[in-house]
């Protein structure tokens, strides 16, 4: 579940998730969308690779001088991922149902930690080390429930227009391992040194478009879509220091937003299977409480001052699409 806080906009997006796709699915919902009993379903097949992408934390010190940040640290998703999205068709609404899990273990981004830890000099950065980066796996699962309101304001056939409402759930499972310490002092070390558990819950609203150009194209069926959307987003996330004294972790609840959009184009290849390719960017900016737990030095601390978590993620993703 995530974090306790202010959950109303959360709320009310599940809530109208939850009652239009209750009846869309006992089909009490034909009075207002009349189904589209020859292809009502599809199923789509994605692979996506990310590339420049992260999640990442900080916080700053308790203690005076308060330097914020005293400590960062920064993990690559640069991967590939795979998965299915099942979606439910009327004349006017779309609901559907997404689940991705990484493919490859290792990232091709590198992770980094530094520290800001002299508290006489304390915007001089003290420790800085990289080192390689795995998942172990990682999950996304999403829903949503779409309406085409294109013919209520007037607009051409060929053009779609549809407020959305859904949930977005990405869980990072990341290991850092095998790699070198810059300064204070230079040495490289092998093995497992970090686990880091990274949730986000994110409960959004936005706008898609669907354009059929084939008037442009000699008849050639291609549709170019468009999604925009703003999430209220909790995050949680755990940090296990493998080689540090004792059973040190540390915990983050966080709160914020998220942007997201989604720009593709898909082309029809027979009556029921078409391709697509999609560019998708995710931008997650959160701040909340950090919370230090090491049983061999008896502390069990929490405090606010600079924490912040976030994340940056792009992918290209390739379709394919059948309708039955």
């Amino acid at each position: 579940m995530p974090p306790i806080g202010n959950k109303k906009v959360a709320v009310t997006c599940l809530r109208v998730t939850f009652i239009l796709l209750t009846l869309l699915l006992s089909g009490d919902l034909r009075a207002f969308a009349a189904e589209d009993r020859a292809k009502p379903w599809s199923i789509e097949a994605k692979v996506k690779r990310y590339f420049q992408s992260h999640t990442s934390y900080e916080f700053g010190s308790p203690i005076p001088p308060y330097q914020a940040p005293l400590s960062r640290l920064e993990f690559p998703l640069s991967m590939w991922w795979s998965g299915l999205e099942i979606r439910r068709r009327t004349s006017r609404t779309t609901i559907g149902f997404e689940f991705l899990r990484t493919v490859s273990r290792e990232s091709d981004g590198t992770f980094m930690d530094s520290d800001w830890d002299d508290y006489g000099r304390p915007e001089v950065k003290t420790i800085y080390s990289e080192s390689d980066c795995r998942m172990e796996p990682g999950y996304v699962i999403s829903s949503d429930l779409d309406v085409n309101i294109a013919d209520c304001l007037g607009l051409p056939s060929y053009l779609e227009l549809r407020p959305l409402v859904g949930f977005r759930w990405q869980h990072f499972k990341l290991i850092g391992h095998d790699g070198k310490q810059f300064y204070p002092t230079e040495y490289e070390f092998s093995g497992d040194i970090i686990r880091f558990d990274q949730s986000y819950w994110q409960y959004f609203m936005g706008i898609r478009t669907v354009y059929d150009i084939k008037k442009h194209t000699g008849g050639i069926p291609i549709k170019l879509l468009c999604q925009l959307d703003w999430a209220h987003v909790y995050g949680k996330n755990s940090d296990y220091h493998i080689l540090r004294r004792g059973n040190r972790w540390t915990y983050e609840n966080t709160k914020g937003d998220a942007w997201h959009a989604i720009f593709g184009i898909k082309t029809a290849l027979t009556e029921n299977l078409s391709l697509g390719v999609d560019f998708e960017y995710l931008r997650i900016r959160t701040s909340g409480a950090h919370r230090l737990v090491n049983d061999y030095f008896d502390i069990d601390i929490e405090w606010s001052h600079g924490v912040k978590v976030w994340s940056e993620q792009k992918n290209i993703m390739l379709k394919l699409e059948y309708l039955f």
